[in-house]
C-alpha cells in the first residue's frame, strides 16, 4: 500500500511541477516569467529533430518499455550564443493519470548539439523521473503523446545526479532562454 501512495504522490508532484513549468515555459506564447521577477522575456525557438523519431509520428517500440534501445537519439540547433547549458525533459501529460516525466538530463555543454541513442552526453547529469529512478524510463502507455523537449539555459542547473524531480524542473524552468520540442503520438 505504501508503494501505491508513494507512486501517486510522485505523479501528483510531477503533475504540479510540469504544470508550473508549462505556465513558465508555455508552448503557446513562448514567454518566461519567474516569481523572483515580474519581467518577461521572449523565448527563442530551438530546432529539435531525430534520425529515428518524426514529429507527430509514433514512438518506435524500441524506445518504449517493450524495447531495449534506451533513449532515442535527439539533435538540436539554433542554440542562442548566451546559452550556458542545455537540458532535456521527456514527458507525457495524461489527463487521466497526470503528467509523467520519463527522463531529465541537464548541465549538457551548450556546444553539444545531439545525444546519441542510449547515451548521456559527457559531463551531463541525470535527475530523477516520476517513478523516482535516475535515467531514461521508457514510456509504456501506447496511446499517449510523448514530448522530447530541449531547453537552452542561461546558467547551469547545478544539482547533483538523482536530484529530486521538483527541484530539477523548477530550476530548468527558471533558467530557460530558449526551447524546442519534438512530439510523438502513440507507441508503435
Amino acid at each position: 500500500m505504501g508503494l501505491s501512495n508513494t507512486s501517486a504522490r510522485l505523479r501528483r508532484t510531477a503533475s504540479a511541477v510540469t504544470a508550473a513549468a508549462f505556465v513558465v515555459v508555455s508552448s503557446g506564447c513562448g514567454m518566461v516569467g519567474s516569481a523572483a521577477s515580474a519581467e518577461r522575456l521572449q523565448l527563442e525557438p530551438l530546432s529539435v529533430t531525430s534520425p529515428t523519431l518524426q514529429d507527430g509520428g509514433p514512438l518506435p517500440s524500441d524506445y518504449s518499455c517493450n524495447g531495449s534501445m534506451g533513449n532515442p537519439p535527439l539533435r538540436w540547433s539554433r542554440v542562442p550564443d548566451n546559452t550556458e547549458s542545455v537540458a532535456i525533459v521527456v514527458d507525457n501529460n495524461n489527463s487521466t493519470t497526470g503528467a509523467e516525466v520519463h527522463w531529465v538530463v541537464f548541465d549538457i555543454d551548450p556546444r553539444t548539439g545531439e545525444v546519441a541513442e542510449n547515451t548521456v552526453p559527457v559531463d551531463a547529469v541525470e535527475g530523477r523521473t516520476t517513478n523516482g529512478k535516475v535515467g531514461y524510463t521508457p514510456p509504456c502507455r501506447r496511446q499517449e503523446n510523448y514530448r522530447f523537449t530541449v531547453y537552452a539555459l542561461k546558467e547551469k542547473v547545478d544539482l547533483g545526479k538523482g536530484a529530486p524531480l521538483s527541484e530539477t524542473l523548477k530550476s530548468i524552468a527558471d533558467k530557460t532562454i530558449a526551447w524546442g520540442r519534438l512530439t510523438t503520438t502513440d507507441i508503435e
